[in-house]
């Protein structure tokens, strides 16, 4: 009788996937088999794709009469440190007794690569019958449902096209364009940067993340702080007051006046006293009253980019440290697939979701945690999340978003602290879908004095609901999305008092009436300065990169606008990482502020010279849109491939002719 083959991304997978199928036999050289099935596992790469000198010696140097270089043909290689483990793969595939090879390679596109190249340097038996597991956790049950329903191998064609064509673009723009600008530019950015000899990488994402840190940081050095003055008026009765803040509106007797900084304030301090002078005397009335309750819910899930941003801001740590250890947590059973960009659950997950729910609270030994669990069963809170914003079967592609998976405890004890804090990070944002959401009380009162509008907002939380479990952090520092809007940012330490002030000030709004005379107890002018944008750290531009170079605060709003970003969730991490060991960024250790360096600026400026629109987040993202499209076999490889290579073609034809 014949053997099943299956392959996995390393051997501690091989491990879980063996005990899953209760083979129990002596791990052999680089494999394991039983009596039905056999283990074995890749080491990550094991082909890599050839150096332009393996095609031909003369492409070893870098001259401008080989360029463009495209292969018609392309090239790859076995990977010498891991040459042997290769070798027991292709014995094994190609063994006469092998009926069925099942690819359990990482299930996304680069996992999907790796495999598949060693699928084509290995001629399996053709014979065998070629199938793809596909999971989202490594418990046992969805190991065991992955093999079970493991689709054919060629089902999944269109999301290897994918990443070999990801492959080759980064290999051709990569390679051309870093050669050609060398050769142009190369001698230039050694003497700025005072070096003997200089060579000049681009990448099609790593360059464009370049011109994000680059252009960030020249808006913030040529910021000038801007002062303006805003006025504030007190009103009330003999015992009580609330503060209301001045904005001019068509009738006011400064609209459209040269002597206003924006529509909340002057631009000389002067002007500001000269305005409160003109309301000396005149009488101030409520002519509008809005009472309203405000409902907030619970944040979506983590994805990958989103949980690297938050342990980038609670642990100063980078992202490539947050994959680490949330991959860790995925191979430990305690997670579910890490590289994901998806923030929500398939319908088909959230129907079984008590599984998770009653996992964490049977095992999961943590006072804090349990107390949550507790308070949603004496509650009766509804763990039916199907018609829910949480659930969205559109917004997956490959995997939904990382939950925990209410399994691995035997794991947990044994995990360094960080891991342990960060694992009960995911747990919290999941238990809290679960809450109601924050409930608001909110009073807005417009205050008229003569054609002057003064407004006053009064807001408390009246029902904590799921920020029980995500209390809410104190913001030290604002951020803003880009340049634009600085403007009307005013002091970031004003934030608190002004929350402060919203929830004295509604008691007293509550007790007002429409049309009600109010005293004027005091005008006073209050300082403002506008704020320049906030350098990116090593999180934020993660959400950036996701986001197509914007840096989006605002959650909902992230979502709506999210489309094809720059890199992918498996990447983003080590382009940054990239960027820092090649010395165009520097990450501070302690803040993970990303600034950067004087080589980076100069590589910047030669790009924005040469070739501008490889600065542009707007192509990266098609490009990356591009391949997305091939994945989901909207368009075909070869339309892909002929236009790559016309803008490589075009590209160069430029630039030379604008050397």
């Amino acid at each position: 009788m014949g053997k099943k083959l299956l392959i996995t991304e390393k051997p501690s997978v091989a491990m879980e996937f063996a005990k899953a199928l209760k083979i129990n036999s002596q791990r052999k050289n680089g494999y394991i088999e039983g009596n039905d099935w056999i283990i074995t596992w890749c080491v990550g790469h094991l082909v890599t794709m050839s150096y332009p000198d393996k095609y031909d010696e003369k492409l070893k140097f870098w001259r401008l009469d080989t360029l463009p270089f495209i292969p018609e043909e392309w090239k790859y290689e076995l990977i010498p440190a891991v040459q042997n483990q290769f070798n027991i793969i292709q014995q094994l595939m190609q063994r006469d007794d092998i009926e069925e090879i099942y690819n359990a390679g990482d299930s996304g596109r680069e996992g999907e690569y790796i495999q598949r190249l060693v699928f084509m340097m290995a001629k399996p038996n053709p014979n065998a019958k070629m199938k793809r597991v596909w999971i989202d956790s490594q418990t046992e049950e969805e190991i065991l449902r992955g093999i079970r329903e493991a689709k054919d191998l060629s089902e999944y064609d269109s999301l290897s096209d994918s990443a070999y064509l990801r492959a080759k673009e980064d290999y051709l723009i990569g390679i051309n364009f870093s050669r050609l600008l060398s050769i142009i530019y190369g001698r230039n950015l050694a003497n700025k940067i005072k070096e003997e000899k200089a060579s000049i990488s681009v990448g099609r994402v790593m360059t464009c993340v370049l011109g994000m840190v680059v252009s960030r940081e020249r808006e913030i050095r040529n910021f000038v702080k801007t002062k303006y003055y805003k006025i504030l008026g007190e009103f009330g009765d003999e015992t009580s007051s609330f503060k209301a803040e001045w904005k001019v509106n068509e009738k006011s007797k400064v609209f459209e006046s040269p002597k206003l900084y924006n529509e909340t304030g002057f631009k000389k301090e002067d002007e500001a006293k000269e305005f409160i002078a003109s309301l000396a005397g005149k009488e101030a009335v409520v002519t509008e009253l809005k009472k309203s309750k405000q409902k907030e819910n619970a944040p979506l899930l983590f994805n990958l980019a989103e949980i690297q941003n938050e342990c980038t801001k609670r642990f100063k740590i980078k992202p490539d440290e947050t994959l680490e250890i949330i991959q860790n947590l995925y191979e430990k059973k305690l997670v579910t697939y890490p590289r994901t960009d998806a923030r929500v659950l398939s319908t088909a997950v959230a129907k079984e979701i008590k599984k998770n729910l009653n996992g964490i609270a049977t095992k999961y030994q943590d006072e804090e945690v349990k107390g949550y669990i507790n308070k949603m069963v004496e509650e009766k809170y509804s763990t039916d999340l199907v018609k829910t914003k949480y659930v969205n079967d559109s917004k997956i592609t490959d995997h939904y978003a990382i939950i925990p998976t209410g399994q691995g405890y035997e794991n947990y004890d044994k995990l360094p602290d960080l891991q342990k804090k960060v694992y009960k990070l995911i747990v919290k944002r999941f238990i809290a879908i679960f809450y109601p959401p924050a409930e608001y009380s909110k009073v807005n009162a417009t205050i008229l004095v003569e054609n002057e509008t003064f407004y006053a907002t009064g807001k408390v939380c009246v029902n904590k609901g799921f920020l029980e479990v995500l209390k809410p952090e104190k913001k030290n520092n604002k951020s803003t999305e880009n340049s634009q809007n600085v403007e009307n940012s005013s002091k970031n330490e004003d934030e608190e008092q002004d929350k402060q002030e919203d929830d004295n000030n509604l008691e007293i709004l509550k007790n007002l009436k429409k049309g009600q005379a109010v005293l004027v107890k005091n005008y006073e002018i209050k300082e403002a300065e506008t704020s320049p944008p906030t350098r990116y750290n090593s999180g934020s531009i993660i959400l950036a990169m996701e986001n197509a170079g914007k840096l989006i605060e605002e959650e909902e709003l992230r979502e709506q606008i999210k489309g094809a970003g720059i890199g992918t969730s498996a990447t983003r991490a080590e382009i940054i990482k990239k960027l820092e060991k090649i010395k165009y960024i520097e990450i501070n250790t302690k803040t993970q502020i990303i600034t950067p360096t004087l080589k980076g600026e100069t590589i910047y400026d030669i790009v924005n010279y040469s070739m501008p629109d490889m600065l542009n987040p707007k192509l990266t993202a098609s490009w990356e849109k591009g391949l997305d499209m091939v994945a989901k076999k909207e368009i075909q490889s070869d339309e892909f491939m002929v236009k790559l290579e016309k803008y490589i073609r075009n590209k160069f034809d430029r630039l030379v002719i604008k050397r």
